[in-house]
Parts: C-alpha cells; sequence; structure tokens
C-alpha cells in the first residue's frame, strides 16, 4: 500500500466521521476527538517527509542501538519505531506502514522468517531485509522463498547496510557474495518436506523411532522411511550426523 493510498484512507476516515450527526456539537460544527489531529497530521507527514521509513526489529540492545546510529546518520533515512519481539512488530508495522524492516532471523519465542510470513500475509508488499548471525543456506532459503528482498549478515559493515537499504527501496533484491556461494553449494539438492523436518526435530530432541513414530501418529515403519531420506538428502553417515549437518545448515537450531 502506498504513502499516497493511506493518507487518502485516513482523510477519507475523518470526513466520514466529521459528517456523522453524533460526532457534532449543537450548532452542527465538528467537535474535536483526541488523537484526530495527530492522526491526519502524522498521514499528512507521511507524503511530505521523502526519506526511507525503517522499522528495527531486533532483540539484542547493542545491536538494536548500532542501527540506531547507522540510520539516524543518513540524511535519507529515518527509523520510524522499533520493536523486540513479535508482537511488538506486527504493533508497530501497522501502525507505521514502513518502507523498509530490518528483521531480525531470531526473535524470542519466535523466527524472524515465520515473523516475515504473517505480515506480509497482510501487506503483501512489504519489504525485509534479514540480519542474522547465520549463514547457513537453509535459514536463507526459507527467508528469500518468503520474501524477503535481502538477506545479510550483522558483520555487514555499516556503509553496505545502508546501501542495501537503498537498493531494496528502489525495488532491488540483494544477496551478499559469499551468502550466494553458500546457496550455490546445494543448488539443486532436494528440498526438505515439512514432515521430515519434524522427525528431525524429534531425533534432535534425543527421541527414538518408536517414540517419534507415537508423537506424530504414524507408524515406526514410515519414521524409518523419512530418517533414510534424511540421510540420503543431507549426505550423512546416521541420524545422528544429519542433525549435525542440519543444524550447521540452518535447518535446526539448538
Amino acid at each position: 500500500m502506498s504513502r499516497l493510498h493511506v493518507v487518502c484512507g485516513t482523510l477519507s476516515w475523518v470526513l466520514a466521521w466529521s459528517e456523522s450527526p453524533a460526532n457534532r456539537d449543537g450548532a452542527g460544527y465538528p467537535v474535536a476527538e483526541a488523537g484526530l489531529r495527530l492522526r491526519v497530521q502524522r498521514a499528512i507527514a507521511m507524503t511530505t517527509d521523502k526519506r526511507i521509513r525503517i522499522l528495527s526489529v531486533e532483540d539484542h540492545p547493542v545491536f538494536r542501538e548500532g542501527l540506531t546510529t547507522i540510520i539516524g546518520s543518513q540524511p535519507d533515512m529515518l527509523l520510524v519505531a522499533q520493536a523486540a519481539n513479535a508482537e511488538e512488530a506486527i504493533i508497530e508495522f501497522r501502525r507505521h506502514r514502513p518502507d523498509i524492516t530490518l528483521m531480525d532471523l531470531r526473535l524470542p519465542g519466535v523466527n524472524g522468517t515465520d515473523l516475515l510470513i504473517t505480515i506480509r500475509g497482510e501487506f503483501p508488499k512489504a519489504r525485509f531485509i534479514m540480519l542474522t548471525t547465520s549463514d547457513g543456506d537453509g535459514e536463507i532459503q526459507r527467508a528469500m522463498g518468503a520474501g524477503a528482498s535481502a538477506y545479510l549478515l550483522k558483520s555487514t559493515p555499516r556503509n553496505e547496510i545502508v546501501s542495501v537499504i537503498r537498493s531494496v527501496h528502489a525495488g532491488h533484491r540483494h544477496i551478499p557474495p559469499d551468502v550466494a556461494a553458500r546457496l550455490a553449494e546445494h543448488m539443486g539438492e532436494d528440498v526438505l518436506t515439512p514432515r521430515e523436518l519434524q522427525v528431525l526435530r524429534l531425533v534432535r530432541d534425543g527421541h527414538r523411532n518408536k517414540e517419534i513414530a507415537g508423537r506424530l501418529d504414524i507408524s515406526e515403519t514410515t519414521v524409518n522411511f523419512h530418517i533414510k531420506n534424511l540421510v540420503d538428502k543431507l549426505g550423512a553417515n546416521d541420524r545422528t550426523h544429519a542433525v549435525t549437518i542440519a543444524v550447521r545448515r540452518g535447518f535446526l537450531h539448538i
């Protein structure tokens, strides 16, 4: 949704509100509503301010402060809000409709890609730049496949971060060469299915095949079949080795 659409929607709401008899005084004039002026001013500012409006979703205080400093030093950027968890992120996104959201991949209780999917389900044109310490190809593939516009490691130099923000705002996508190389290593390999990932998580948690069968309400033979597929797809020696590889590649977290 464009800034103009947001403004038009807000002004239409104001007009409809003011024309309602319930919102007029005895002389027929609109009465003031708390927060109405602020709402209109905010909507108008969205069209007059040409800076790139950014939402930062990051739970680590030090890195969050670093992003604040970086963005604050750029004359063409504006940090409109910050969030430290999924709930705050959704609230702030709905309130500000940012041009760009800087999303930490690992947030308390939720994966950043899952949060991206939730927000884009409501706002399909939302643009996200994923920021993470992980270069596992599994996480990269899922984030980019879910609609992320860029994927950056938190070790990325500040000048490159702001350059990517401008690039994504202009409609481009970005994956750093070293991250792209990780993807290329496994290009054309079979993707792990949701069921295989369920089995893999239970293996990681120490469950035996019989226990996994009971938890997933499937036969032990089916569990054995899934584990064989996992070992083959990941190029592992056994189920334990499959978990080790999956963690390294970002399919699982410890």
